[in-house]
């Protein structure tokens, strides 16, 4: 049976971008959305190509369970077991390390989280922190950089840190989230989205409506802009 079209652009991208040398142990941020249970998946159908033999790398997907967010979705667990991919659990007092003066939102959230995520993978000897943004997110974090704070730049996807033995990888930048949603309804998969009472993240929407407008939705537009982030021509700019 063929693998799914979306597990192929992951391949690629994997290849790509040398995202698994041999010896990797792997931390997925798994937050319940489709973007990360795709993931989980996606490593968990990788691992089975070596049952016979030991696989060249490990993976963990891991919760970042805040003092606000309700539990991990029990249906999502329970299937995580069923691929062999049992899920880690970490609590995170997020609104107890707000500074006085400053008040909770999304970018708080996502920061203190996302820091979780890179002690746990240093503490434990991980060599890969996983993280599921995909191509549109990354497009939209272009043009967020670029119209609010005058700088080319986005998430690569291969970051790797100059004072920690870790490396950040985003196995789905060459997919679009039009696939992703795709896939998941294929699969069934139950619907999770943010609902806290925290959420400002207005920024973040009206980069997507910007993306949507320069490429009128066209999934071949969003590769061609991420590509010309490798075709960068110097004689011809300022």
């Amino acid at each position: 049976m063929p693998q799914p079209k979306v597990f192929s652009l992951i391949d690629k991208a994997v290849h790509d971008y040398n995202m698994l040398p041999e010896g990797s142990r792997l931390l997925i941020g798994a937050s319940g959305g489709k973007d990360s249970t795709l993931l989980v998946e996606y490593f968990a159908s990788r691992l089975r190509r070596f049952s016979s033999g030991a696989a060249p790398f490990s993976v963990t997907p891991l919760y970042v369970q805040s003092d606000f967010a309700p539990p991990f979705n029990a249906e999502l667990r329970a299937m995580f077991e069923s691929w062999s991919m049992p899920l880690v659990q970490l609590d995170v007092d997020v609104i107890a390390r707000i500074k006085s003066g400053h008040k909770m939102n999304c970018w708080w959230c996502s920061t203190q989280r996302r820091n979780a995520l890179l002690n746990y993978a240093l503490e434990n000897g991980y060599t890969h922190l996983v993280l599921g943004h995909h191509l549109d997110d990354i497009l939209e974090t272009l043009l967020m950089n670029m119209v609010e704070k005058a700088v080319l730049s986005t998430m690569p996807p291969v970051f790797t840190y100059d004072k920690y033995p870790l490396t950040i990888v985003r196995p789905l930048c060459y997919v679009p989230v039009s696939q992703i949603s795709l896939y998941a309804e294929s699969r069934h998969w139950q619907r999770v989205t943010c609902t806290c009472s925290y959420q400002d993240n207005s920024g973040r929407k009206e980069a997507r409506k910007r993306l949507e407008a320069l490429t009128g939705g066209d999934d071949g537009a969003k590769m061609r802009l991420y590509r010309s982030l490798q075709n960068i021509q110097p004689q011809y700019l300022p």
